[in-house]
Formats: C-alpha cells, sequence, structure tokens
C-alpha cells in the first residue's frame, strides 16, 4: 500500500480533468465562435490536444473536459481524434454545464464551482488521485512524476509550480514552500512590493533549481493540481468559486499541500499576444517547445490530407501544415494552416493563417463568383504582417494588412485590433484592394 493508506497510482485509478474555461474573452474573437480549447495551434492542432496529450503520454487514459461555450466544435474535434479500443476503457469525454433536477442551472462560476458542478460524475467510479488541467496552455509534462512524489510527500493535494521573474510574479499565483517543498503560503497575484519581497524564492531552494541569476525568482502555480479522492470532496464541500483564489488558500491551513517544482517550457496562451507569439516561436529551427518529438507526440485528428504545394515560392522560418498550396509568394516567420491556398504573389510576414475546415468544391467557387465574393484563400498581390487569419477566410486580390504594433484596440466590420495585432475572425470576407 502507499502512504496514509492510499493505493499505488495505476492507470485506472487516475482521472484527467481540463478546464475548458470561460467565454475566452481575453482570445476573442477566436473564441466567438468556439470554445476555448478548440482554437486552433500550430497549423494543425487545438489547444485542448497539448493537456490531452500529456495526459495520454503519462498513462492517464480517463479525461473529461469541463467547457460550457461554443462546445460544438470541440465535441466533434474530440469525437473525431479520441477513439480508444473497448480493452482499454479509457475516455475523452466533454462535462458541458447543464440544468440538472435539484442541481442548479447556473453557469460555471469559477474553476472549483466547475469541478464541484460535475463532482458526481468524478466519484461514481473507483479514481483514487484526480489530476485538474488548464486547456490554455502550451507545455509538455509526464504526469506521473508529479503523481511519485504527490505520494511519496503524503500529500493531499500537489500544485505544480514554475520558477518566473519578478516582472510575472503579479500576475499570477505565487506560492512559498518550505524545505519540504510542503507550501506555507499562497497569494494570487500579489502586487504589494513588501508581500514580493517575502515570497521571493530563497536559499537553499535557489541553489536546489541551480537559478544563478540576480534577479528574483518566484514560485508560481501552473494550474496544475493533483488532489486525492476524498480531500477533493471535503474542499469543494461549500460555495467557494475558484480553486486559486479561494480553495488552496484556505487548504494550506487545513491539509498537506506540497509543490511539484517544474523547470521546463510553459507559457499561458490565453491571451492574444501569448497566443501569437508562442505560435511563432515554433517556426524557429529549435524552438522551446517541440512537437518533433517522439517519445511524447501530440496527439489531434487524422486528417489524409495530400502534401503541400510549394511552387517557385521563397519559404523562411515557416510551419506549413498538410494539404496547402502556395504559389510563387513570399513567406516569412508564420504559420500556415491546413488547406490554405494562398495565391500569387503575396507576401506574409509575422502571420498565423489558420486554414480552411475543407477544400471548396468548382461548384462553391463559381457561386462566390457569381455573388462578387473572393474564394477562401489569400488572393493574389495581397500583403499581410502581423496578423491573425482564422479558419474559412476569404481575402480578395491586393489586400492589405499593416503592423498594428502601435494602434489601439478595436472591434472594425470584418476585423478586430488586440495587442497591435490583426484579428481577421472566422469566416469573415475582406473584399479586394482593402487595407487595414
Amino acid at each position: 500500500m502507499s502512504p496514509l493508506g492510499l493505493r499505488p497510482v495505476t492507470p485506472a485509478n487516475v482521472l484527467g480533468v481540463i478546464m475548458g474555461g470561460g467565454e475566452g474573452r481575453r482570445l476573442f474573437p477566436l473564441t466567438k465562435e468556439r470554445a476555448k480549447p478548440a482554437v486552433p495551434i500550430a497549423g494543425k492542432y487545438r489547444l485542448v490536444d497539448i493537456p490531452i496529450s500529456n495526459c495520454i503520454n503519462s498513462n492517464i487514459r480517463h479525461i473529461y473536459i469541463l467547457t460550457q461555450f461554443n462546445s460544438t466544435s470541440l465535441h466533434r474535434h474530440i469525437h473525431q481524434s479520441y477513439a480508444f479500443d473497448r480493452f482499454s476503457r479509457g475516455f475523452v469525454e466533454i462535462l458541458a454545464a447543464q440544468q440538472t433536477t435539484g442541481g442548479g442551472s447556473s453557469w460555471y462560476q469559477g474553476t472549483a464551482d466547475a469541478v464541484r458542478q460535475n463532482l458526481r460524475y468524478f466519484l461514481e467510479q473507483d479514481y483514487e488521485y484526480i489530476v485538474i488541467l488548464s486547456g490554455d496552455q502550451l507545455y509538455r509534462m509526464d504526469f506521473r512524476k508529479v503523481l511519485q512524489q504527490h505520494v511519496e510527500s503524503y500529500a493531499d493535494i500537489t500544485i505544480a509550480a514554475i520558477p518566473v521573474a519578478r516582472s510575472e510574479a503579479s500576475s499570477v499565483g505565487v506560492l512559498q514552500v518550505n524545505e519540504e517543498k510542503r507550501i506555507v503560503r499562497f497569494v494570487e497575484k500579489p502586487r504589494d512590493l513588501k508581500l514580493l519581497d517575502e515570497l521571493k524564492i530563497q536559499d537553499p531552494l535557489l541553489s536546489h533549481l541551480r537559478i544563478t541569476s540576480s534577479d528574483d525568482h518566484y514560485l508560481a502555480s501552473m494550474g496544475i493540481y493533483v488532489f486525492n479522492r476524498e480531500i477533493l470532496r471535503k474542499v469543494l464541500d461549500n460555495d467557494k468559486t475558484d480553486f486559486g483564489n479561494h480553495i488552496i488558500p484556505d487548504a494550506i491551513g487545513r491539509h498537506r499541500v506540497s509543490a511539484y517544482i517544474f523547470q521546463g517550457y510553459w507559457e499561458d496562451v490565453g491571451t492574444i499576444r501569448s497566443f501569437f507569439d508562442a505560435n511563432l516561436a515554433l517556426c524557429s529551427l529549435k524552438p522551446s517547445f517541440n512537437f518533433f518529438d517522439r517519445d511524447a507526440p501530440v496527439y489531434t485528428h487524422p486528417r489524409f490530407l495530400p502534401a503541400s504545394k510549394l511552387v517557385e515560392s521563397d519559404i523562411r522560418n515557416a510551419l506549413v501544415a498538410d494539404g496547402c498550396v502556395i504559389l510563387r509568394s513570399r513567406i516569412e516567420n508564420a504559420v500556415i494552416g491546413v488547406r490554405s491556398f494562398i495565391g500569387s504573389d503575396c507576401v506574409l510576414r509575422d502571420v498565423i493563417l489558420m486554414g480552411c475546415d475543407f477544400f471548396e468544391t468548382p461548384h462553391e467557387m463559381l457561386e462566390e463568383d457569381a455573388m462578387g465574393i473572393p474564394h477562401m484563400s489569400i488572393g493574389r498581390g495581397s500583403r499581410i504582417e502581423r496578423a491573425i487569419i482564422d479558419k474559412n477566410v476569404h481575402i480578395g486580390e491586393g489586400v492589405v494588412i499593416t503592423d498594428k504594433s502601435d494602434s489601439p484596440d478595436f472591434d472594425g466590420p470584418n476585423y478586430c485590433i488586440r495587442d497591435g495585432i490583426v484579428i481577421v475572425p472566422k469566416n469573415a470576407v475582406i473584399p479586394a484592394n482593402t487595407r487595414i
């Protein structure tokens, strides 16, 4: 038996719970017609593929995804991508907010409330450990190591934490640990300068982590939690709504809460700026997050698309997904998503082009021609810089989208600006010769 009488960790007694988030306002308009976990990333994946793949690679085969907004495309993606064989008893299922008899009819009020509203499903089965994950982070982690430390340290709750600089500390949950890595203090988004001084990492932990910089560092919560079954039930036996603001600070004085310190790549991609930067960083030869890892692959929907066709084009530092056609154009520092068509003499620089959900038929293109609508593509002679072009967008010939780094946030008729980045929403039509 494991410490405190808990059973050893096995695939059968661990449940993964992925938080799908709320309306995803920070990623609007990418979340206008889809749930946040369904937002495309890296040309051919969805955000939700990251935590699901981390679970599968960690031998966690029972996974729930909690969501409530625009979940249709997410349902379709999960159904098409994750089907375990009948003998493994594994599953990836979505639990959407719903009205229940006696259970209320409100939306999820926070992370803890989302778990509470679905707790009956988690406790129906014989799960001993519940691993709760965020659905909008880019990282690779072996949760078996987290679970091993959780059991060996006699923990009731384990929180994954990562060292961050002082400049980042005020926007995350910061925790303080003792020599046994037991959390003795947790503060959500501390801004007081004196408090920040008190929370910074000190020796001997600083030396143990091999942090040699003279700058202050802090342990930031990654929003990754491991709970023992009965402890999760106890800490949610109230009306508190959020793990970071309420549940975790209260649990520190009542239960054994430990930190698992992670020192790999981790990026929260929950804002337009962070999402944009993280995607373009993947275009470098040796990015911090590597999709080319055969020991821990990232899984997604198999599409069976043809190889991409590049005709007399200059491609520099780019990811080009399957099923694309690029004609005599220059592509620099860009992510080109599945089924993208880029007409001749185009220039794309610092661009995320999410591609298309389907190939247009000749009949559909004739209908568009009759209505004066550009085809689902990037029209000939277009120049696009520092932009996110969502799926199924129709951009006419000679369209110019320029760098808006110095522009305020703005909502236009068929585009918007966030953090100096132009975003063209899904299915939008940009007429020929438009200048943005």
